[in-house]
């Protein structure tokens, strides 16, 4: 089973993410995000920070941690290597990255993803484990 899939939406992108467990599918999530941001295979474990998320149900978690996790990104400028959920239930979560700062000269971006929208943003259960959806504005 692919972990997760990109979709076109109108000027959009959305991800479609697949797991076996809510913290299969936000780990998952993570990996997708670095995965179109830059070449993960670029980017070196090196430094560990801890991205945490509270919501009132799963899908405002779903949408306020991967907000955080672009505010990284985007905001602190720090490309991910990998992602490991430490904590996580239907309404909070703590998640450990590993990565460095973007290096001009070693990471190109590929995509800029500027925002996590609620627009259509689900997390859903069927016969294969969880499935979450998101909408991101590039």
């Amino acid at each position: 089973m692919k972990k997760y899939r990109i979709f076109d939406h109108t000027a959009d992108l959305g991800i479609e993410v697949r797991g076996v467990s809510l913290a299969d599918l936000f780990d998952n999530a993570v990996s997708a995000v670095a995965d179109m941001t830059a070449d993960r295979e670029r980017v070196k474990a090196q430094e560990i920070r801890v991205i945490r998320a509270e919501g009132s149900d799963r899908e405002d978690l779903w949408v306020n941690f991967l907000r955080e996790v672009l505010y990284a990104v985007n905001g602190e400028r720090f490309l991910i290597a990998e992602c490991h959920i430490k904590e996580i239930d239907d309404t909070h979560v703590a998640a450990e990255v590993r990565g460095e700062p973007l290096d001009p000269l070693r990471h190109e971006i590929k995509k800029e993803l500027k925002a996590v929208t609620y627009h259509q943003a689900s997390i859903k259960q069927d016969a294969h484990g969880l499935r979450g959806r998101v909408i991101l504005d590039v």
